[in-house]
């Protein structure tokens, strides 16, 4: 019950960062469904949202804000999305939702990048939470040994189809003592779409939830 408090607190919170004619992009999950809601209030405001995934475009639909293809912007104003962790660098695990290519393409073309979450996901070391990777089918078997050799226990999330029809491969037992060096060595193996590290785009701004009020990072 508390953190759902948080999360919508952090969700309405964003708002006051949002200019008016904005284009916004959002992410996907809990918290950033928070922010959806809220940006619904301001609907007539911006100009309108760009969505990392059909589940919050459903949601921005719903409530009357005009949705844009990526394709045809230019800028992404400021993007807000939720983390699975992250750490005072502002680096982040992102993809419980297998939203994570997705938003990490949002990400990169967004001036400003709002990460909201409530202060259970505030880490002093990212790997806790297990890193998602986005991989192609065929590629699932071959992608796994490479992570083994990294470290990594990868697992199969059962069942999990991204929005670009790909599988995703959950790795545990990760320290992550250098996100940037391990975003891009994963990124680099043949068959990874991506993996949900956001090191080398991190958040410019973090909206920290707790009982005591929300805290801001930069």
């Amino acid at each position: 019950m508390i953190q759902g408090k948080l999360k919508k607190s952090v969700g309405w919170a964003a708002l006051q960062y949002i200019q008016p004619g904005s284009i916004v992009g959002v992410g996907t999950g809990s918290t950033t469904s928070c922010f959806i809601e809220a940006l619904g209030s301001i609907r007539q405001k911006i100009e309108g949202v760009v969505s990392s995934s059909e589940a919050s475009s459903e949601k921005v639909k719903s409530l009357g804000i005009p949705l844009f293809d990526l394709n045809d912007i230019g800028i992404v104003d400021v993007y807000v999305d939720s983390a699975d962790e992250i750490n005072r660098k502002m680096q982040m695990i992102k993809g419980g939702g297998a939203a994570l290519t997705r938003e990490k393409i949002i990400a990169a073309v967004a001036r400003e990048f709002i990460c909201i979450a409530d202060a259970s996901k505030l880490v002093d070391m990212l790997g806790t939470f297990p890193l998602p990777v986005e991989v192609i089918p065929m590629a699932r078997a071959w992608v796994a040994r490479e992570l083994v050799r990294l470290g990594g226990t990868p697992v199969y999330r059962q069942g999990v189809v991204t929005d670009n029809g790909n599988i995703i491969l959950d790795v545990h037992n990760l320290a992550i003592l250098d996100a940037v060096f391990l975003e891009e060595k994963i990124n680099n193996i043949p068959g990874c779409v991506t993996v949900g590290l956001f090191a080398c785009r991190t958040a410019d701004m973090a909206l920290i939830g707790s009982e005591q009020g929300i805290k801001i990072m930069r």
